[in-house]
């Protein structure tokens, strides 16, 4: 049997084990050493749910590289709005860089849309969308991503970074809902 877990009014059983989601990211992070030697990208972590991917992704990269972050929200719960707002926003000039956008999941996609659309209006040299988790089925936007670590089912997911109602990034491994 599974381990179960309760955050606030939820259970939640275990999914995906730490150490499957680390070899993932050294996964892409190999690529991303390949990809991008030479290029001085400027990796852009979305936060808050992305802080355990782009640091765990960042221990990976060798390459030169900065690495910034961004805050935006479209979840409230359990479930995805379009409502996608910036909270807090880019410090750094990306004008003629290599942006690699770190994100923790696309599902929808709708979020990534509108920080695209935010990150070309600085005039990138190329912009690169790395994210920990993907939920093909539920996407809704066309989006090429160019690093997955994992693809996932359309289920309700928390920890190593996502949350429900705030609660559960601290948790190493992911557990989804039950």
């Amino acid at each position: 049997m599974k381990e179960v877990i309760t955050i606030k009014d939820r259970d939640f059983e275990l999914f995906i084990e730490q150490e499957v989601v680390e070899q993932g990211i050294k996964r892409i992070a190999g690529k991303m050493n390949a990809d991008l030697e030479g290029k001085n990208p400027i990796f852009v972590a979305v936060l808050n749910g992305a802080f355990m991917f782009a640091g765990e992704l960042m221990k990976e990269v060798n390459i030169a590289s900065e690495i910034t972050f961004v805050r935006l929200a479209s979840y409230h719960g359990t479930t995805t709005t379009n409502d996608v707002k910036e909270v807090l926003g880019l410090n750094e000039s990306i004008e003629g860089r290599c942006v690699v956008i770190v994100e923790d999941i696309v599902d929808s996609g709708n979020t990534m849309v509108s920080l695209l659309e935010q990150m070309k209006a600085h005039h990138p040299r190329e912009i690169k969308i790395a994210t920990l988790l993907f939920k093909p089925a539920a996407l809704k936007q066309k989006l090429q991503l160019d690093y997955v670590a994992l693809e996932i089912p359309n289920d309700f997911i928390v920890g190593y970074g996502l949350d429900y109602d705030g609660y559960g990034r601290n948790l190493k491994d992911i557990y989804k809902v039950k």
